[in-house]
């Protein structure tokens, strides 16, 4: 099993070459400064109906766009920790469990990766809207009020929850280095995917991929635009079941509750923090569950409470928004 160890730590971990998020790096800063750029100098702010001023599209706010740039590099350092655990879990799995192994130089291996890790991300990235513990992590990449490319490396600390959702993946047979390249190739994906600076894409290319119009959906917290469109790199996910709702008109970006703070340790651990004073005021157990493991937004009564910290859900108790 060590054997299996070394080799994928040397294969995907250790050589910055073998990661496609550090060979993406290049393209994350040159497309950054023309997304910059243009909305530096081709924009003007535009007015919603009650005279309110809104960001020009892909616009920048320099605190706003540096906390997301901080919190993609802290990001760094916190995802080789959850890949060093989940490798000797998933080589364990691979080694004793897997009950055959596939071939890393099959084309039909990498397909299964592909489509298997992000069919994974799609039920990963539900619940994680849809369970507050889980939310209390992923609500950091919500947090913006922007929408662009600095946006996509707002990313989370703890990938404990993704690491658990591809355990399929070393158990069907794949082997556990080509699980992270995959898992790297959709994050990359998702990078071009946040921009406001591109419009709807020809019809079959909105129809069976993840899109900037579709993901700008999935940023915005009006009612209508809740929780929809989870897809990474296919929105036939969420055509399939359910979720799918298109851009009717410019979203408004960040969380229903407005986070008031550039701080990263705040942006990353507010919500944990609002989770354990619900839990300590719950009057029974059924209610310090809930408060954990409920959706965004649950109260005891089933509406939201006058003081409760909520991040995300205008939500029906238990039940996803229509």
């Amino acid at each position: 099993m060590w054997e299996t160890v070394t080799s994928a730590w040397n294969s995907a971990l250790l050589t910055p070459l073998h990661e496609p998020v550090t060979l993406a790096i290049p393209a994350f800063v040159l497309f950054l400064a023309i997304e910059w750029f243009a909305a530096r100098h081709l924009e003007d702010a535009t007015f919603d109906p009650d005279g309110r001023s809104r960001p020009v599209r892909g616009g920048y706010e320099r605190r706003d766009a540096r906390a997301s740039v901080s919190m993609g590099a802290v990001s760094i350092l916190t995802t080789t920790f959850w890949k060093l655990l989940a490798l000797i879990g998933y080589s364990a799995i691979w080694v004793y469990l897997a009950p055959w192994h596939l071939p890393a130089d099959a084309w039909y291996t990498w397909a299964i990766l592909i489509l298997g890790v992000d069919a994974l991300f799609y039920a990963y990235h539900r619940m994680a809207h849809r369970i507050r513990l889980i939310w209390a992590t992923h609500q950091a990449h919500h947090s913006s009020e922007y929408f662009n490319f600095s946006t996509a490396l707002r990313q989370k600390w703890n990938n404990s929850a993704e690491i658990l959702m591809w355990i399929p993946l070393p158990l069907i047979g794949i082997p556990p280095w080509m699980v992270f390249i995959g898992f790297s190739v959709n994050l990359v994906y998702q990078f071009f995917v946040h921009t406001e600076r591109i419009d709807k894409l020809p019809r079959p290319v909105e129809f069976v991929f993840n899109t900037p119009s579709h993901h700008r959906v999935h940023h915005g917290c009006d009612p209508e635009y809740l929780d929809r469109n989870y897809a990474g790199i296919l929105i036939v996910w969420d055509r399939m079941f359910g979720t799918f709702q298109p851009e009717t008109h410019r979203p408004t970006y960040g969380l229903t509750k407005p986070v008031g703070t550039y701080n990263i340790w705040k942006l990353q651990t507010r919500e944990y923090g609002a989770i354990v004073r619900d839990w300590r005021r719950a009057s029974s157990w059924r209610d310090k569950l809930g408060y954990v493991f409920g959706p965004p937004g649950w109260a005891p009564s089933g509406t939201r409470e006058a003081d409760q910290e909520v991040d995300r859900a205008v939500a029906v108790h238990g039940h996803e928004a229509q």
